[in-house]
């Protein structure tokens, strides 16, 4: 026999040996992949999935088709993708609420920790404490003993019931030891109106919608919830510096995929997606959105996942909040 067709043939059984989840992953990707959004077009999430799969389809070989599955609190994209066939093909673009999903839904159809196959986180969306600028309060001492000084307490605004503003803001008041009520608009922009209007104290919110408002001196910005200051606005204190060391609050988003997806696929994306995240104007693109891009590993966002859903339950728990 030829040594040519001996090589060929011991290759061949060779690779039959292998198991079926290592092989395919040696051949992905063959096809398009869906990156599923749970939320619809055009807000952070959206606008970050899509540049995400602009720089993984050159490095993957294959194109990256943004599907956007919003609504439930991003329910409805975290089921299609537990249940999604794991072979590479379906990933997630998860958000916050899929970890506190758990807390406020006991009935869920999917289980956020086994369901799925942590890749890396992608980004943060940290909350800014901002007020009226006519407000007496300027710095969080200062706001607290305000809310400590009325006897119905602060009113803090937030986007949406259940949601990272919302859990954060309540973190702050029972750290904090006062009381007050978190008013729930839908989305930051409503918020933000009524805080112009001053029928709210303040929003712990992200800070892209408030800018402008900022920059023209309506608004102003107290702290930010993050462990660290912020790049996105460095000369905000964090709420920790400020006093209250267990405040730490944001949204974020980071890849997932179904479980059982081949290990070799899992390591592959999260090599990639690290690469891409790492280029200078997708890290520009995504600061005007407000967002601090992330990365890391696949162990460390699965820490990460496990850290925020045990921390966001026991505020559910003490702060008795149900879902709407």
């Amino acid at each position: 026999m030829p040594i040519t067709r001996r090589h060929a043939l011991g290759a061949s059984l060779a690779a039959l040996s292998l198991p079926t989840g290592l092989v395919h992953a040696q051949a992905w990707p063959t096809r398009p992949i869906r990156l599923v959004s749970p939320y619809g077009a055009g807000g952070s999430n959206d606008i970050l999935t899509r540049l995400l799969a602009d720089g993984l389809a050159p490095r993957l070989g294959q194109p990256l088709v943004v599907e956007n599955k919003a609504g439930a609190g991003t329910r409805i994209a975290n089921e299609l993708v537990a249940r999604a066939a794991p072979d590479g093909y379906t990933l997630l673009h998860a958000a916050a609420p899929i970890a506190i999903g758990a807390a406020l839904y006991p009935k869920l159809p999917y289980d956020a920790k086994k369901d799925f196959e942590p890749v890396l986180s992608t980004a943060i969306a940290p909350l800014f404490l901002i007020v009226n600028a006519a407000a007496p309060y300027k710095t969080v001492a200062e706001f607290i003993d305000y809310g400590r000084s009325r006897p119905a307490g602060l009113t803090l605004g937030s986007p949406g019931a259940g949601s990272a503003p919302h859990l954060t803001a309540e973190l702050l008041m029972r750290s904090a030891n006062t009381t007050g009520v978190v008013v729930h608009f839908k989305g930051d922009a409503p918020a933000y109106t009524e805080l112009l209007a001053g029928r709210i104290d303040a929003t712990l919110t992200a800070i892209s919608t408030a800018v402008p408002h900022i920059q023209a001196g309506k608004l102003r910005v107290l702290a930010v919830a993050n462990e660290e200051r912020t790049p996105l606005y460095p000369q905000a204190p964090t709420i920790r510096e400020s006093g209250y060391p267990a405040v730490v609050g944001y949204g974020w988003f980071g890849l997932l995929a179904p479980a059982g997806t081949p290990a070799a696929i899992v390591r592959r994306l999260n090599a990639e997606t690290n690469t891409v995240l790492a280029e200078p104007a997708l890290r520009s693109k995504a600061e005007a959105l407000g967002l601090e891009v992330r990365g890391g590993t696949p162990a460390a966002f699965a820490s990460f996942m496990e850290g925020e859903t045990r921390k966001w339950a026991q505020v559910i728990k003490a702060a008795n909040i149900t879902a709407e």
